[in-house]
């Protein structure tokens, strides 16, 4: 099972002024499916993939939140709810409890199962943590609570490991970091290699959140089409043993005529072996890990 976390990714209208998905050629929808979804066409599928929406709301008055959002999709709960409001970029803190009970990567180490995170982080981030800071993502602190260690620059250099900008480039430019900018077809490449290792795998891309609240944006085209070289790749090379779901936690970079999360269904797209179950479970986003663990039972 390999999943592509993709940060404040919805399924919005077919207006190509405010939806880049109609406004470029986005080669994983349009080629791959041979349609891109929208409000009024929702549900598409070809090859054995499947796009399809899944609520963000989930009954919770307000804009849908990373911090509960991601701790729905990753812990199986329904986090706004149980506190009563959407909430982030991080996660709430009465919610860091359940998200050490009941995190998707100690449900498959629980099974005796192997899991991964290969998203590695630079040396800024380790230092962070390493002076006591508390405000993590839910699958950073996932992984914290349940032994998983992040990955750095080491591994980045072993092909163990994603930048989360998938190609270097940010590291190399911003940071300094004596690394090769590699194409999206190798980072495809080798993220395939390292799913077929384990029982689940995750790769988190958070740049299309940024882009959507109008950061970065003298990087867009750039940034959309390394995004979409690295998806239109891993969907045309999926072994026949590996389901890959792609999913969400809220809307944004589907709508930029605002800078804010929208109430958009959030974006979801199985492919492979088991992708037609994932299809017909996954309704809402804490549908995700029970319908991904189910497989395993």
């Amino acid at each position: 099972m390999l999943m592509i976390f993709l940060d404040g990714v919805g399924i919005g209208s077919s207006n190509s002024q405010n939806n880049p998905f109609f406004k470029y050629h986005f080669k994983f929808l349009k080629d791959y499916f041979g349609e891109i979804p929208h409000l009024k066409r929702q549900h598409i599928s070809k090859n054995n993939a499947f796009i399809f929406p899944v609520d963000a709301c989930l009954g919770v008055p307000g804009i849908p939140l990373s911090g509960t959002g991601q701790t729905s999709i990753f812990c199986g709960v329904n986090a706004p709810k149980l506190i009563g409001k959407h909430f982030g970029p991080f996660p709430y803190s009465t919610l860091i409890p359940v998200i050490k009970e009941k995190n998707i990567f100690k449900a498959f180490i629980q099974k005796k199962l192997k899991a991964d995170f290969v998203n590695a982080y630079p040396k800024i981030f380790f230092d962070y943590i390493n002076k006591g800071k508390k405000r993590l993502s839910v699958t950073s602190l996932s992984c914290l609570l349940s032994g998983i260690k992040l990955k750095g620059v080491t591994e980045v250099r072993r092909g163990k490991a994603l930048t989360a900008e998938i190609d270097n480039r940010r590291w190399v430019e911003k940071l300094n970091y004596n690394l090769p900018i590699i194409k999206p077809k190798t980072a495809a490449q080798r993220l395939l290699k390292l799913a077929l290792i384990n029982n689940f795998t995750l790769f988190e891309y958070f740049l299309t959140d940024h882009l959507g609240h109008g950061r970065i944006s003298s990087e867009f085209e750039y940034v959309i089409q390394t995004l979409d070289d690295f998806l239109f790749f891993l969907l045309n090379n999926l072994p026949p043993n590996l389901t890959l779901i792609i999913c969400s936690d809220h809307g944004n970079f589907e709508d930029l005529s605002t800078k804010s999360h929208t109430l958009n269904p959030a974006l979801t797209i199985t492919a492979g072996k088991h992708a037609a179950y994932l299809s017909k479970k996954i309704k809402k986003l804490y549908h995700i890990k029970k319908a991904i663990m189910d497989i395993y039972s």
